[in-house]
C-alpha cells in the first residue's frame, strides 16, 4: 500500500516513521524548512516503546506529487487544512482513502466538500509527542494508538488492506465499526479539557484545587455532552464517567495542547475545537455559556497574536 503522510511533526513523524521503519511503503509530504531538517538529521524518534533512527526519508514537496497514493494520513493541526487539500489534490486518485486524525468533527465536511464523502474515512489518534530544537520525534509516554474506520461502520476491503498495513508496525492500531462515536466522543472531552485548561491557564488539578474548579469544568463539559447528544452522538455512561473522572481528579497534571500552543505564542485551534463546538450548540439553542466565555478568551489571544505577531 502506498501511503502519503502529510506533516512530519510530533504526530505525523512519530506514527509515519514507525510504519516506515517497519517496511512500509511511506512518503512525507512536507515543507522545505522540514525537508532540510530530515534531509540532515534523519528521521529520529525517541520513546520509552522504541528509539528508530532513519536517515533520509522520502519527503516530497507540494507541488511535486506525482499520481494517486492508496492512503494520505492527515496529521495537520485544522487550521492548515484548507492550505493541505490544496496540495494533496494530485495525489487524490478514484480509489484514494483519506485517513484524517485531527480532533473535532469540522473537517470531515470540508473534506468531503472538497474531494466526496467516499473517499474520506473516520479516523483519530491518541499519542503525547513533540519536537526537540533539532526535529527529533519526542514521545512522551507509552500511548500511541491509532483508530479508524469506515464512516457506515462497514468492513470493507480497504479498511483490510489498511488494517494490514498497520498491523504490527510499531503502534497500537485498530479499526473501528464506531468510528465516527468514537471522534464524538474525544472531541467533547478535548473540547472541556482545552476549553477549561486555557481558560483557566493551568492543569486540571490546580484548576480543582481552587473553589468552583470542578463546577467550572463539569458545567462546560455538559455543555458538550448536549451538543453531541443533539446530534445523535450521545456517548455512554462508560465514556461519561472516564471523562467527567479525569476533568476533576486532585493534583492531575494533565492539560490540553492548545494551552501549551497558546503559552508558546503559538497558533491554535479555536475554531475547529471550540467555535465548532458553540455553533453547533447555537443551532439547537442550547444552553452554552461556558463555551462562548472560553471561545472569546481564545479569540482574544489570536486577535493579540495577529497584532503582536512574534519575533
Amino acid at each position: 500500500m502506498r501511503m502519503l503522510m502529510v506533516g512530519a511533526g510530533a504526530t505525523g513523524g512519530y506514527f509515519g516513521g514507525r510504519l516506515l521503519q517497519h517496511g512500509r511503503d511511506v512518503t512525507f509530504l512536507v515543507r522545505d524548512r522540514r525537508a532540510q531538517q530530515l534531509a540532515r538529521h534523519g528521521l529520529v524518534i525517541r520513546s520509552a516503546a522504541g528509539d528508530a533512527d532513519m536517515g533520509s526519508p522520502p519527503t516530497v514537496a507540494a507541488g511535486a506529487l506525482g499520481g494517486p497514493f492508496d492512503l494520505i494520513v492527515l496529521s495537520c493541526k485544522a487550521y492548515g487544512l484548507q492550505q493541505v487539500m490544496t496540495d494533496i489534490a494530485p495525489a487524490v486518485g478514484p480509489d484514494t482513502a483519506i485517513l484524517p486524525l485531527l480532533n473535532g468533527m469540522r473537517h470531515l465536511d470540508l473534506l468531503d466538500e472538497r474531494f466526496g464523502q467516499q473517499h474520506v474515512l473516520a479516523g483519530q489518534c491518541a499519542i503525547s509527542a513533540t519536537l526537540d530544537a533539532q526535529g527529533a520525534v519526542k514521545h512522551l509516554n507509552r500511548m500511541h494508538s491509532l483508530t479508524f474506520g469506515e464512516r457506515d461502520g462497514s468492513a470493507s476491503a480497504r479498511m483490510r488492506r489498511i488494517t494490514e498495513a498497520f498491523a504490527d508496525a510499531g503502534f497500537d492500531s485498530r479499526p473501528s465499526s464506531t468510528a465516527v462515536q468514537e471522534m464524538w466522543d474525544k472531541w467533547i472531552f478535548l473540547a472541556a479539557l482545552a476549553g477549561i485548561t486555557c481558560l483557566m491557564r493551568d492543569s486540571i488539578g490546580a484548576i480543582v484545587a481552587c473553589p468552583g474548579g470542578t463546577v467550572a469544568a463539569l458545567v462546560l463539559f455538559d455543555e458538550c455532552r448536549s451538543v453531541a447528544e443533539r446530534f445523535d452522538h450521545a456517548p455512554d455512561e462508560r465514556v461519561l464517567e472516564r471523562a467527567r473522572a479525569m476533568l476533576t481528579e486532585p493534583g492531575s497534571p494533565l492539560a490540553a495542547s492548545m494551552l501549551r500552543d497558546l503559552q508558546g505564542g503559538h497558533p491554535i485551534e479555536a475554531d475547529h475545537i471550540i467555535g465548532d463546538m458553540l455553533a453547533r450548540a447555537g443551532q439547537h439553542h442550547l444552553s452554552a455559556t461556558m463555551l462562548a466565555v472560553v471561545y472569546t478568551h481564545l479569540k482574544v489571544y489570536e486577535a493579540g497574536r495577529l497584532a503582536n505577531p512574534p519575533a
